[in-house]
């Protein structure tokens, strides 16, 4: 069968969902899975409870790990990179000290942007580590196709896509926020016809019927009748952050643009939905949403426990995994994917490529996000015409301008960039500030390489 790298397997929450779901699809069995991290004790981990799984529910697939990248990608025909350079906790570091200068969730934190590990101008080690894992393919597996799950899909999809001969789908499952507004309006989801198109973080539902009609009609009918009393009951009962897709911020985004966000959208928008904890809590409830300090705080610390639910698991021989993760496939697409090249079954996927025309009216050199077919043959792309005026013009014009700048800088260097990102931001008060800022960023132990690139 195949070979499959994962890259940063070492995130046992994302790994542990993709090895359940490559061991509940028996047309990849007899394939290789090799386990990649720098991190050995956690490498340990995620290998022992992927040879366990296989296990108890006779998964005919090998397990290998290691921590050598090169080593996991020779001969590859999938590479899933999860991969974060630095953790989350060296982004809360910077986040911290952009803080200290009066910017609010730090300098990435633009219109349309918002999201906390979507980190674009400051994210040169990550942009450098997504390279160079697309350079080691382009020599070790020149014929493997790249799954790119880490974030900023957006930028990394792009920059990949133009400065490399890689073959890569970027992926996000956002758009199952879709599901959401269907089951909000009490729709039947198979009787559903969901289309969303934009740019990844910023996708919009273009098409939306039910039973063969029309149901933006519902939603309008919701929104005027029993939205408000939905925010009621929404407000005293929110404890997830990520319960805001049908958040005053959602409706008031619809309101303004003309058409629904879905998913990671509704967390981004403009300054006018983040000023403050006070103004997010106004929009997307108590916890502030995720993005929030403490919504992201209550993110992280959910995903500290259930790297320690798995590890405890280990622990207990005698306690089945199938007990902690039942042997029931996610809505993740990364397997499906693979099973769609690797074995020639077509099927539709909500993915990120370079647009080449699948949304008129966006550059043909950004990646979109958009439905397309996948099998055996590879992606293949379709006209799905364009977005609305003002959300072409007012929304993913500014998004991809912000795009454009982060992969300057990546690509460039030189200080120019970050300070021209910064003289625009409504939080900059003087340019001793931007300046201040941007020394304190680059003179942070771990960023010496960052402050060279950007001397």
């Amino acid at each position: 069968m195949v070979k499959v790298a994962l890259i940063g397997a070492g995130s046992l929450a994302w790994s542990s969902t993709l090895i359940r779901d490559l061991c509940l699809t028996p047309t990849l069995y007899g394939s290789t899975i090799t386990l990649m991290d720098i991190a050995p004790q956690r490498l340990d981990v995620i290998y022992g409870f992927a040879r366990r799984y296989a296990s108890e529910v006779e998964a005919q697939l090998s397990f290998e790990r290691t921590t050598d990248r090169r080593e996991a990608l020779r001969g590859a025909d999938f590479v899933i990179n999860t991969a974060m350079a630095g953790g989350h906790g060296y982004y809360e570091r910077m986040r911290a000290l952009s803080e200290r200068h009066g910017y609010y969730r730090g300098i990435n934190s633009v219109e349309w942007n918002m999201v906390s590990d979507y980190h674009t101008i400051w994210g040169y080690y990550q942009l450098r580590l997504m390279m160079e894992i697309a350079r080691d393919m382009e020599e070790l597996c020149p014929e493997g196709w790249l799954l790119l799950l880490a974030n900023p899909v957006f930028e990394g999809t792009t920059l990949l896509s133009r400065e490399t001969r890689v073959k890569v789908i970027g992926l996000c499952h956002g758009h199952l926020g879709y599901k959401e507004v269907v089951e909000t309006l009490g729709l039947d989801v198979d009787g559903v016809e969901a289309e969303m198109l934009g740019f990844n973080h910023l996708i919009w539902l273009t098409r939306f019927r039910y039973g063969g009609e029309d149901a933006y009609p519902l939603l309008e009918e919701w929104i005027d009748r029993e939205a408000e009393a939905y925010w009621r009951g929404w407000r005293e009962r929110q404890r997830n952050p990520f319960d805001i897709q049908m958040s005053p911020a959602a409706v008031d985004m619809y309101h303004r643009y003309g058409l629904f966000p879905i998913g990671d959208t509704v967390r981004g928008g403009t300054w006018r939905y983040h000023w403050n904890l006070e103004e997010k809590r106004r929009w997307y409830g108590p916890t502030g949403g995720p993005d929030s300090e403490v919504g992201w705080s209550l993110y992280l610390k959910g995903q500290g426990r259930k790297g320690e639910t798995i590890a405890e698991a280990m622990e207990e021989p005698s306690k089945p995994l199938t007990s902690l993760l039942p042997p029931r496939r996610s809505e993740e697409s990364v397997v499906p994917i693979i099973d769609s090249i690797a074995n020639d079954h077509g099927a539709l996927y909500q993915v990120n490529v370079l647009n080449k025309g699948v949304i008129s009216g966006l550059p043909e050199d950004v990646a979109v996000e958009a439905p397309l077919e996948i099998d055996g043959k590879g992606i293949h792309r379709r006209s799905l015409g364009s977005l609305p005026r003002r959300i072409t013009r007012q929304v993913m014009e500014l998004r991809r301008l912000r795009l454009e700048w982060a992969l300057e800088a990546f690509l460039e260097g030189g200080r120019e960039p970050l300070e021209e990102w910064l003289l625009i931001d409504p939080r900059t008060k003087s340019n001793r500030q931007v300046e201040a800022v941007i020394e304190d960023l680059l003179s942070m132990p771990g960023n010496e390489e960052m402050k060279r690139h950007f001397r």
